[in-house]
């Protein structure tokens, strides 16, 4: 990862591009979602396993909605913030990695998900997207960052340790963890 790079500041969904490399040495442009990547975000959710998606969305999905993926884009970045990882192969953009949270009413607190393509795991994507909305989230003056996450999901398990969040069992629903990061 380049910790030289920019850091992203987002108003009204323009952010400043950054250029990230990651462990493997490849590279990736991060920058906030915008509205016109509705076609990126359909071939990268289309594009995940059928477990990343059932871990993303807490069921099985197969081609999103237009209605829905107009949702994931089209955000205010005051209340909902999402950043994409992207690269240029074969003469095409595409998303390998998206993360997002989204304020809760008191602005006390955010949900967080984050998704990174199959082929693009081990690589320090998800720490580099969720280190990006963390940063988001304590200069917004949020005190609370919160991941609920499928208890079969070790890797999502593992890598909210190791950004510091604690988990518990859902009370609600034993087959969901709910992790919590104090900012």
């Amino acid at each position: 990862m380049n910790d030289e790079a920019p850091h992203l500041a987002l108003s009204a969904g323009t952010a400043v591009h950054c250029v990230h490399r990651l462990r493997d040495g490849s590279h990736v442009l991060v920058r906030g979602i915008r509205k016109d990547d509705v076609e990126i975000e359909r071939r990268f959710i289309q594009a995940l396993s059928a477990q990343s998606r059932r871990f993303r969305f807490f069921g099985q999905i197969g081609s999103p909605s237009d209605d829905f993926l107009r949702c994931l884009v089209d955000l205010d970045f005051v209340h909902d913030i999402a950043f994409v990882a992207l690269v240029h192969i074969d003469n095409m953009t595409r998303e390998v990695g998206v993360a997002r949270y989204a304020v809760s009413e008191d602005g006390k607190s955010c949900e967080c998900a984050v998704a990174v393509d199959d082929a693009w795991h081990g690589r320090g994507l998800g720490t580099l997207l969720i280190g990006h909305l963390i940063e988001m989230a304590r200069g917004q003056g949020i005190g609370e960052m919160i991941a609920v996450v499928a208890a079969a999901n070790r890797d999502m398990a593992e890598l909210a340790e190791s950004l510091g969040f604690t988990g518990i069992g859902d009370p609600t629903d034993p087959s969901q963890k709910i992790y919590r990061l104090c900012l």
